[in-house]
């Protein structure tokens, strides 16, 4: 990942050095069972645990050498233990260190996510209180459609964020796997006991049946994961990119005090955050699709999944990360403007009421559903043509003023007919 966007929360998991940390992590492990069971003695255990150390610039020397990263590795520590380092990998193959200290740091980081995602829904929600009842256009095909609250708006974003939790910790539990089951996974050389007890150590669980490595369907199924919540993200993000055009005007990004929007053109206050993050979320999704290109591997394994994925899964929680900080940034500074979406909404002088005239006019006065949606789409059309006030038009056709006095007629055009059931909405996630 490019600096700009490298995450420190993420450099910790994915940098260089913890890589090879985990990676002996998962090695030390191996070795406590084996000196549990006695094939390590305990004092070459103990020289194990106290010298096993290495330096990254070794352990690149000896793999410009073998060309093979985890031979290099368990080389570099042995080196640093003396004799005892024999016993370091005994009965392994790479892939058992490789799939099950990428388990570890797959889970860790799918953890910093779900944290970052609980304070995102923190942010949002209390915005969307603060906005429960503040009236504003809602919008279908980008034209209005019926009033709604930008508080509900807002709440319909913390339901999504939830489900994006729900999926997390499905990825989580599923990622929660190690194995030590050998070269191509028939436990010849480690066996099955010996693998559930190093999981155990590890906090993990043992894959019932593995070959020579995890399948690839657990971390298609993180990074299928990781697109839908930037998905959610780019949703988000576009809302309010829409809402911030200057024919709109209703929601604006946070703009520091000395920030600049345009080399050329000084009054632009332009959407960058939003934009960024709508960019970042094709990275996600492109790296989704190839955590699934990875399921198909030859046989018991080949290593065309290895390459990608050095690259995909730290780049995918590194852009994730930033565009979750990224957007609680925006949703905790969000400039509403409520008087702007109170004008917005007046906008077209009274259309937005009227699914609610064709309503009133069947269930109440009893006519023809056909009948009355022509007359309702009669005068909207005029409205729009001729710019008279809805009310207006429909005051002046008998068809209707026949039916409705002027008074109950004005009645209909209430927003606040369209809030009954906010309360109910927002309710429902005290009850979750």
């Amino acid at each position: 990942m490019i600096d700009r966007y490298t995450t420190k929360e993420m450099n910790a998991i994915w940098s260089e050095e913890n890589k090879f940390r985990t990676w002996l992590e998962v090695e030390l492990a191996v070795c406590k069972v084996w000196n549990e069971r006695g094939v390590i003695p305990s004092e070459a255990y103990d020289e194990i645990c106290a010298k096993a150390d290495f330096r990254i610039e070794r352990i690149n020397e000896i793999e410009e050498q073998v060309q093979h990263d985890v031979i290099a590795f368990v080389s570099a520590v042995a080196e640093t233990v003396g004799k005892n380092g024999r016993y370091i990998h005994l009965g392994l193959t790479s892939s058992d260190v490789i799939d099950t200290a990428s388990s570890l740091s797959l889970k860790r980081s799918l953890t910093v996510v779900d944290e970052k995602v609980v304070q995102l829904i923190s942010a949002v929600n209390k915005r969307a209180e603060e906005f429960r009842y503040t009236p504003c256009a809602g919008r279908t095909h980008g034209i209005h459609g019926e009033p709604t609250t930008f508080g509900l708006k807002l709440m319909n974003w913390q339901y999504q964020l939830q489900r994006d939790r729900q999926r997390i910790a499905l990825a989580i539990e599923q990622i929660n796997y190690g194995k030590i089951s050998g070269a191509v996974g028939t436990y010849a050389h480690c066996d099955p006991d010996l693998e559930k007890r190093v999981c155990d150590i590890l906090g993990l669980r043992p894959a019932l049946v593995s070959t020579q490595i995890l399948q690839r369907d657990r971390h298609a199924n993180i990074l299928n994961t990781l697109a839908l919540l930037g998905s959610a993200l780019d949703r988000f993000a576009t809302e309010i990119r829409h809402l911030q055009r200057t024919e709109v005007m209703e929601v604006l990004e946070p703009f520091g005090a000395r920030q600049k929007g345009s080399s050329a053109m000084p009054h632009k206050r332009n959407p960058i955050l939003c934009e960024r993050i709508s960019g970042m979320s094709r990275l996600l999704r492109g790296y989704a699709l190839t955590g699934m290109e990875n399921i198909n591997l030859w046989h018991e394994r080949d290593i065309s999944h290895s390459s990608a994925e050095r690259v995909v899964w730290p780049d995918a929680f590194h852009t994730i990360c930033y565009m979750l900080s990224k957007m609680k940034t925006v949703v905790e500074n969000l400039r509403v403007d409520t008087e702007k979406m109170k004008e917005n909404l007046e906008l077209t002088r009274g259309l937005v009421y009227s699914q609610r005239i064709l309503l009133e006019l069947v269930e109440r006065f009893g006519m023809l559903r056909e009948e009355a949606y022509a007359i309702v789409q009669e005068n909207a059309m005029k409205c729009w043509q001729e710019k008279i006030p809805f009310c207006d038009l429909l005051l002046r056709d008998e068809r209707v003023s026949s039916l409705v006095s002027e008074t109950q007629l004005r009645s209909y055009f209430a927003p606040e007919y369209y809030f009954r059931w906010v309360d109910e909405v927002f309710s429902r996630f005290s009850d979750e």
